[in-house]
């Protein structure tokens, strides 16, 4: 075996090893169950005026064109339309194993379509960068939503609106307890009352730990407020959120929501 692939083979088994314990499952334990997504998420914090136009021609042109020959999709890119930091854009990158996420860089960098065609946004002079700054996390699907759902009004380019949420907690222990209460009957609450969901991913790695993530879509601003006061005053939820072990002050410390809107070549 030539040293390039053993060392990539190794980088991938201790990742599978690493992040399996970090979300505290054994291997067996996941053959038995429906395979789980991980998923990428990217934060650009972009620069101001014609550098956002070479982002966007560099994920329209180049990166989601390889990334989809490498078996990655669909890929989300979304603007925020309200949060912090501005201008900033999301990229969600959905990948089928954790093999493919510790792959995904160096395939694209033997893609010779790709080199070429972001020629311009990977040379960009240190004096004249493409973005100021990219952080990233990487998530495993629940249990319950194993995989992404790709909305309905993605298919047809028709406009969405994104809700972005993450939940904080004081101790991995609370964590688990948020996430099994999401698994065990808390989305569930969600569906029955319009609150749609593309993806729900416990954070293995990234910031703010111990912290889960997901990600809603609706057709508007004034639908996701009907869904959300329905979804307020639904019996089930309160009789599930006032539960013993399972109240907001036992295991959720904060939450932050951003709205987004998807690029107009976003797959999701």
């Amino acid at each position: 075996m030539k040293r390039r692939e053993f060392l990539t083979s190794s980088l991938a088994a201790t990742s599978v090893a690493g992040l399996a314990s970090l979300s505290d499952a054994s291997a067996a334990e996941r053959n038995e169950k429906v395979a789980r997504e991980f998923y990428e998420l990217r934060l650009y914090h972009l620069r101001r005026g014609s550098k956002q136009k070479l982002f966007d021609d560099y994920f329209r042109v180049a990166a989601l064109p390889a990334m989809n020959r490498a078996g990655l999709g669909p890929v989300g890119i979304f603007n925020v339309m309200v949060g912090p930091d501005s201008p900033t854009t999301y990229v969600l990158i959905p990948h089928k194993s954790i093999e493919s996420f510790t792959l995904a860089a160096e395939r694209l960098r033997a893609d010779a379509e790709y080199q070429k065609a972001a020629a311009d946004f990977i040379n960009a002079p240190a004096t004249d960068p493409p973005y100021v700054r990219v952080e990233s996390s990487l998530m495993v699907a629940f249990d319950n939503i194993p995989k992404l759902e790709l909305p309905t009004a993605a298919m047809g380019n028709k406009p969405r609106l994104f809700e972005l949420r993450t939940y904080e907690s004081h101790s991995k222990k609370a964590n688990r307890k948020k996430i099994a209460m999401f698994n065990d009957g808390e989305i569930a609450i969600f569906r029955r009352n319009g609150l749609q969901p593309v993806f729900f991913g416990e954070t293995l790695i990234g910031t703010k730990l111990p912290n889960l993530t997901y990600m809603l879509v609706f057709d508007s601003m004034a639908a996701r407020e009907k869904s959300w006061g329905t979804f307020g005053t639904d019996p089930e939820w309160k009789k599930l959120s006032s539960t013993p072990g399972y109240t907001d002050p036992e295991i959720v410390s904060n939450i932050s929501n951003i709205f987004l809107r998807p690029a107009a070549y976003s797959q999701i």
